[in-house]
């Protein structure tokens, strides 16, 4: 009998596999067995918020097989990932399995590493029902909040719309940013930048501060010009130069939030997408004859912690490879925030000697940049500061009595230390003033006026947020978790309550009013304090400090009045979607054609919908992607009407149609030879197409039923009556097509 081993990820199970040898068997729950039920709340409120969890419609087969194995394993392990959301899966499993939770059960893997594995496998523990509390506590009151408000946004607004504790509070900064930025009303200022020159002979600039010794705010034309009145026939010279040294240490390695601000800044990815990719460097990445291997430390995180045996790595590292002064004095440890979990550590390589360069062979395009800016980041956290030498120049330029003083900054790098590997880009709000470029300088001086410019600036509204700033200030207020960020940006953009313009989110008109009635009648519920005070308290349940259905009941207290109010009270608000037009004409009705969106993005559309149901593909400009042409196949006969058949593109791909469609019905797919015989009949193999799946089945069809979704061998099974050899996979070696085979059986 051998260990079995039950992660969440197929592909994690095979990483895991290669290093725990065949005394163990790793399978996949493809994520959670078990839920609260779709078509209804799933809680019973009147029994203490009793849940009512349910099996996972279309998983029975995936249950049964792992009942299966571990009723003939002589132990289970269950690996699921290492935080709450996995916490809570083990528990379900454990459920499900009918394994006992408070046996040593429960393993945890940081990073997929061979050496982490075995030493993770040899100090089982038991499922933390703290976590796994927390977890329910979370997912029962966003189904509370889901399942009672939206509902009600059907009744007032319109159907399918959804209401979320964390989506409703996202949304509403948006709004909110957006409303800053309409009722900005931009001031008037002037800035007066001299160009001087000393006896080096090279031009520099610096911005005017103030008029004898006191600071000068320049409001209007009428003050700049003034100024520069005074400044006729002035004498300049360097009245102040002070030189200096500055530090600048480098930032800790990546939380899940920074991660996903960074790449975002850096490498324009979503959210989405870098929690992807970061997935797949932590389940393992084929390295070629070294096998799979995980390239990072589990990516759900708010820890900056690093543990001993990775900064002792990263120390030999550094010095190996850029020499002792680029190692600090002192070792670099940063410090979690107090209201941050600290279960692991921070997102680092697992092995900090694969350097991006040394992996990049294996990698697609979008895991080498990732992976690079995570290793950098991670090896630059444990580098020596960078040092900068600086200079503060004032000048005084003196006319008639009146001394105007003039002033910049700049700063030239003495030593890069950690910057040769990781700079961090700043927001657009966040950048630094300007670096003034400055030649040799003597204090007492005399420099030459060469030129006054002055300028006429308007203050701006705030920036709009991207994904990071969004990111960044759901952080700040404590709203959600790491986990939280990215579905809950995805929710409210596929909801159609914020869109994106550019790298920009800009509310909808459906936003706007979503968020009217989430502030009118659940303001509490919806307020920044009220949400980061919930995380809290979530916390504290998994610190075992707090009882969830205590935590449950106070929330509900403050609910349901708020629910009951609303219903009353609410008024029907229609929603007028602004249609963005297009210099398009359907050519159907001479209307001008207007942007909607659909499964597959935008597209165009006739308004006079449905009378005039006229559609066409667009690109991101919004010019019309030019179909095809339809082309007559020769030597083809329509079969039903006579009539010449077409070679036509469809949202699949081509097939051939009669030229009088859809008055004549007649279609046929574009079907691809295999090259092997029916194993039933002995006619050809083709592959066909389910929508957007191919598979397999018999061209003599319907005589013969024949049919598969892998690649069939055209071969019978030897040791089978029943089946029939396919590959999964066309590298793959061939398996039989029947479950019950005893050469299945074996194999398993």
């Amino acid at each position: 009998m051998s260990n079995l081993v039950i992660v969440e990820s197929p592909t994690k199970a095979g990483t895991i596999k290669g290093y725990l040898g065949s005394s163990y068997k790793v399978v996949a729950s493809k994520g959670h067995i078990r839920d609260l039920p779709k078509s209804n709340l799933g809680i019973d409120i009147e029994k203490d918020f009793a849940p009512k969890y349910i099996n996972i419609r279309g998983k029975a087969e995936l249950i049964n097989e792992l009942k299966k194995e571990a009723k003939n394993a002589n132990k289970v392990y269950l690996a699921t990932d290492p935080d709450r959301e996995g916490e809570a899966i083990s528990w379900h499993l454990a459920c499900v399995l009918g394994l006992d939770e408070k046996k040593a059960c429960r393993v945890y893997f940081n990073e997929i590493t061979k050496k982490a594995v075995k030493e993770a496998i040899q100090n089982p523990s038991a499922i933390n029902p703290d976590l796994v509390d927390a977890q329910q506590a979370r997912r029962l009151i966003d189904r509370i909040v889901g399942y009672k408000i939206s509902p009600l946004l059907w009744k007032k607004v319109k159907n399918g719309l959804s209401a979320g504790r964390v989506q409703s509070v996202a949304t509403k900064l948006v709004v909110e940013r957006e409303n800053e930025i309409k009722s900005f009303v931009s001031e008037e200022s002037w800035t007066v930048d001299g160009v001087f020159k000393g006896e080096v002979g090279k031009r520099f600039k610096l911005r005017f501060f103030g008029e004898n010794g006191k600071k000068t705010d320049l409001k209007t034309k009428e003050d700049a010009d003034r100024i520069l009145a005074g400044l006729e026939g002035a004498t300049a010279l360097v009245s102040s130069l002070k030189k200096g040294s500055k530090k600048r240490t480098p930032a800790p390695p990546f939380t899940t939030s920074q991660l996903q601000q960074e790449a975002n800044r850096k490498l324009n990815f979503q959210s989405k997408k870098t929690m992807s990719v970061a997935q797949e460097l932590y389940e393992g990445v084929s390295l070629g004859k070294s096998g799979d291997h995980g390239l990072i430390t589990y990516m759900r995180t708010d820890s900056v912690r690093v543990s001993t045996e990775a900064a002792d790595a990263a120390e030999s590292f550094i010095r190996a490879n850029y020499g002792d002064k680029y190692y600090p004095k002192t070792r670099r440890v940063y410090k979690t925030k107090g209201n941050s979990q600290d279960a692991h550590e921070a997102i680092r390589p697992s092995d900090v000697t694969l350097t991006p360069e040394l992996a990049k062979p294996y990698l697609t395009n979008d895991q080498y940049k990732l992976y690079r800016l995570i290793w950098c980041r991670f090896v630059a956290s444990q580098m020596e500061t960078a040092l900068y030498d600086t200079v503060t120049v004032e000048v005084t330029a003196s006319a008639r009595g009146n001394d105007y003083l003039f002033k910049g900054k700049g700063e030239t790098l003495k030593f890069e230390g950690f910057m040769t590997l990781y700079s961090v880009t700043p927001d657009e709000e966040d950048k630094d003033e300007e670096n003034v470029s400055l030649p040799k300088l003597s204090e007492g001086e005399a420099l030459a006026i060469l030129d006054i410019i002055p300028k006429q600036n308007f203050s701006q509204p705030p920036y709009r947020y991207t994904e990071a700033t969004l990111i960044k200030v759901l952080e700040e207020k404590g709203i959600g978790r790491p986990s939280t960020y990215t579905p809950t940006i995805t929710t409210i953009l596929s909801r159609g309550y914020i869109e994106r313009e550019g790298k920009f989110f800009k509310p909808t008109q459906l936003g706007e009013v979503i968020t009217e009635i989430m502030d009118k009648y659940f303001g509490t519920i919806v307020n920044y304090r009220f949400t980061a005070g919930l995380e809290e308290k979530l916390d504290s349940v998994a610190e075992g400090k707090s009882e969830y259905k205590k935590v449950l009941r106070e929330f509900y207290g403050e609910f349901e009045p708020l629910l009951t109010k609303a219903e009353k009270e609410a008024e029907k608000i229609e929603v007028k979607e602004h249609a963005e037009e297009l210099d398009i004409v359907c050519e159907k009705c001479g209307a001008k054609m207007v942007v909607k969106k659909g499964r597959f993005g935008r597209f165009a559309a006739c308004p006079n919908y449905p009378e005039c149901k006229n559609t066409k593909q667009i690109d991101g400009e919004g010019k019309v992607v030019e179909k095809k042409p339809d082309v007559v196949v020769e030597g083809m006969t329509c079969p039903t009407c006579g009539g010449k058949v077409l070679l036509k593109r469809g949202r699949y791909g081509e097939f051939y149609a009669c030229e009088k469609y859809p008055e004549c019905k007649f279609t046929k797919q574009i079907v691809k030879e295999v090259g092997v015989a029916c194993p039933k009949c002995g006619g050809r193999v083709i592959a066909k197409r389910a929508g957007r799946k191919l598979f397999y089945g018999c061209d003599n069809y319907p005589k013969c039923d024949f049919s598969s979704w892998y690649i069939p061998t055209g071969e019978k099974c030897p040791h089978c009556n029943d089946g029939y050899m396919v590959r999964k996979k066309a590298d793959e070696a061939p398996v039989c097509s029947n479950k019950a085979c005893p050469s299945n059986k074996k194999e398993k």
